[in-house]
């Protein structure tokens, strides 16, 4: 792992355009629940993919809603981790580096990322099912019980319709223009790292490869094996929130990126 490291710290000490592509395996080091992770209480009888499709939302709106209100607050009782920390010094660092991720919560913001690419949407950012207006998410703070419960979504202020979760669901397109800026991006980076990504869902999946084809590095940060090994010119093996403070550390030294 150090040599490995030590490796990785050479490609981004050098890097002048960098790409970082973050998946579900950052988020789930700060306690977001992935579409892997067993439901509970009420979503225990769906598998969470079946919650995540326009024909659900259609069948059941308040069942739909009310899990997106119970995934939006375990994102509010979330923070940041080191290694959404140790991304926003890359981005510091290297002023035209561009942070794609495929995650929904807004931990990277909250992290100091100033403008991320969200692939998949935004669990705040809701919209009309009906117009796609952009609706605005739902006020407080407040937590949702644990086991879950039926929510009715609002409705939209100017046709009425149902706001629905701004999310991409399974069967959707990803939106134009942030896919645009992630192909733009990584045709342009000298050196991409993929984050926490399985390198399985399309076309997100496509976004290192391209990076690669265009004769940029490709460091992947993952503590599984996954088809982007053959694709990266370094794997290190580990966790984000410890492989990704190491590598900024070892390029650059001096940044303590510990919780704060």
């Amino acid at each position: 792992m150090e040599h490995a490291t030590r490796d990785a710290a050479v490609l981004l000490g050098q890097a002048r355009r960098v790409v970082v592509f973050t998946g579900a395996g950052m988020s789930a080091e700060s306690g977001v629940p992935t579409f892997r992770d067993a439901l509970t209480g009420l979503w225990r009888r769906f598998d969470a993919q079946a919650l995540a499709t326009p024909e659900a939302f259609h069948d059941d709106p308040a069942l739909v809603w009310g899990w997106y209100e119970w995934r939006r607050s375990a994102v509010r009782r979330a923070r940041p981790n080191a290694g959404h920390r140790a991304v926003a010094a890359i981005e510091a660092r290297i002023p035209d580096s561009v942070l794609i991720t495929q995650n929904v919560d807004d931990l990277h913001e909250r992290a100091g990322s100033a403008a991320p690419v969200h692939l998949h949407g935004s669990l705040f950012a809701p919209r009309c099912a009906a117009c796609a207006r952009p609706a605005p998410a739902p006020d407080g703070v407040a937590e949702e019980p644990a086991d879950g419960r039926r929510v009715p979504p609002p409705r939209c202020g100017h046709c009425a319709g149902l706001v629905r979760p701004g999310v991409v669901w399974f069967g959707e397109a990803l939106p134009q223009e942030a896919l645009a800026a992630a192909v733009e991006a990584a045709s342009a980076c000298d050196l991409l790292i993929t984050v926490g990504t399985s390198g399985l869902v399309y076309p997100a999946a496509e976004i290192p490869h391209l990076a690669a084809r265009r004769g940029a590095a490709v460091i992947q940060v993952n503590p599984d094996e996954t088809p982007l090994d053959r694709v990266a010119d370094v794997n290190l093996r580990g966790p984000a929130a410890q492989a990704l403070p190491a590598l900024v550390e070892a390029a650059w030294g001096g940044t303590d990126l510990r919780a704060g």
